[in-house]
C-alpha cells in the first residue's frame, strides 16, 4: 500500500484549494489583498428590477404631464439650430426614476438628461422592493444573477425620449429609457413606452423581454435595406444612406432614439443611422437590448461607445446599429462619407 503516493496526492489538492481561495480572495479586493465588503457589491437582476420600475413610474409621470396640460420651456437650441425642448414631464421623470435609483442603490454613479429643477420633493420617491418582479415580468425569475462592484457601473437615465414630439401630441415615438453600464459596457437595458404602456429589456449574456421577437436574417435585404434616421435632427442623413447603401434604400424618417431601436429589434428596419451629434442616454438603453439580440452599434467611424461615467456624454461622429450585416454597411458607409 503506497502511503507516500497518497499524501503526495492530498498536499497537491491542498495546494490547489488555498491557491483558488487566494485568487478569489484577491480578485474580490480588486487586487489590493484585503476581502472586498459585501455592501461593495451590486446585484444586476435587483439593478434590472429597479430600472423597469424607474421607467415605468417615470412613464406615468409622462402619462400626468400630457393630463394636466403641458408647460414647455427650451433649453436652447441644437448644433442644428432646432428648439431643444423641455417639459415640465420631463423633470417629473427624472425625479422618479433618478431617485428610484438613487435610494436604493446609494453608492451608484447615475447621469441623467435632465435635473431636479429645485424640487425638494425630489427625493420622496416610494421604496421599491428588489427581490419583488415588476409586474409582467415573471421570466426574470428563473434567470441566475450576477454580482459586481459598485464602483464599476454606471446608471444612464433618459426622463422622457423624443420631447419634441411629445410636446406635438405625437405619443407613439416617447419612451423613457434606463441603462446599466459596466466599466463603459451597456449591459442591461430598458425601454418603456408610456402610449400605451409597454416595456421592452435586455441584459447582455441572458436574455430579452418576451415581446422582443428573435428576427431572421434574409441577406437580401443587402440589397434594398430599411433605413431609420432622425425626424428632427436628420443632418444629410437621408443623402448619406442613399449613396450608401444603394438607390433602393428606404429611408423613414421616425422620432426618440428609443424607438429607433425597437423598429431594429422587431424587424421593421435593417438600419438605424445618425449622422449628427448625440447623446449617449440615447443610445444606452437600445445598445444593451440590441447586444444582447446579437446587434451591433458604433459609431460610423466603426469606433466602439465608451459608458463610463467620466466619459464625454456626446458621441460626435454619429452612430450606426444593425441587427445583422454590421460590418457590411460600415464598410460601405465609410466609402461614402
Amino acid at each position: 500500500m503506497n502511503f507516500g503516493g497518497t499524501l503526495r496526492v492530498n498536499k497537491f489538492a491542498c495546494f490547489t484549494l488555498v491557491f483558488v481561495l487566494f485568487l478569489i480572495i484577491y480578485w474580490r479586493s480588486g487586487g489590493n489583498g484585503y476581502p472586498t465588503d459585501v455592501s461593495d457589491l451590486v446585484s444586476i437582476k435587483s439593478l434590472l428590477n429597479a430600472a423597469i420600475y424607474a421607467a415605468e413610474r417615470g412613464g406615468v409621470k409622462v402619462i400626468e404631464g400630457k393630463n394636466k396640460g403641458l408647460k414647455v420651456h427650451s433649453k436652447g437650441k441644437t448644433k442644428e439650430g432646432a428648439n431643444d425642448p423641455v417639459t415640465d414631464a420631463d423633470y417629473a421623470s427624472h425625479c422618479a426614476m433618478y431617485y428610484t435609483i438613487k435610494n436604493a442603490f446609494p453608492k451608484l454613479a447615475i447621469v441623467s438628461e435632465e435635473h431636479s429643477d429645485g424640487n425638494s420633493d425630489c427625493q420622496n420617491q416610494d421604496p421599491i422592493d428588489l427581490e419583488s418582479t415588476p409586474q409582467g415580468q415573471r421570466i426574470l425569475n428563473s434567470i441566475n444573477d450576477e454580482h459586481v462592484l459598485a464602483k464599476d457601473v454606471t446608471v444612464w437615465i433618459d426622463p422622457l425620449d423624443a420631447t419634441q414630439e411629445y410636446t406635438e401630441g405625437l405619443y407613439s415615438y416617447v419612451t423613457t429609457m434606463v441603462c446599466v453600464a459596466i466599466n463603459g459596457v451597456p449591459i442591461v437595458g430598458v425601454i418603456h413606452y408610456p402610449f400605451p404602456p409597454t416595456t421592452y429589456w435586455g441584459w447582455l449574456m441572458k436574455r430579452t423581454s418576451s415581446n422582443i421577437p428573435k428576427i431572421l436574417y434574409k441577406g437580401d435585404n443587402k440589397n434594398h435595406p430599411k433605413v431609420i434616421v432622425s425626424r428632427s435632427h436628420p443632418g444629410k442623413v437621408a443623402e448619406i444612406a442613399k449613396n450608401a447603401f444603394g438607390e433602393e434604400t428606404v429611408i423613414t424618417k421616425s422620432a426618440g432614439a428609443g424607438n429607433k431601436f425597437i423598429s431594429i429589434m422587431n424587424g421593421t428596419n435593417d438600419v438605424y443611422l445618425h449622422e449628427t451629434a448625440i447623446k449617449k442616454w440615447d443610445l444606452c438603453a437600445g445598445h444593451a437590448i440590441l447586444k444582447t439580440n446579437n446587434g451591433t452599434m458604433t459609431t460610423t467611424k466603426g469606433e466602439t461607445i465608451d459608458y463610463s461615467s467620466g466619459s464625454n456624454v456626446v458621441v460626435s461622429d454619429g452612430i450606426l446599429a444593425t441587427l445583422y450585416d454590421h460590418q457590411f454597411y460600415l464598410n460601405k458607409l465609410k466609402n461614402a462619407i
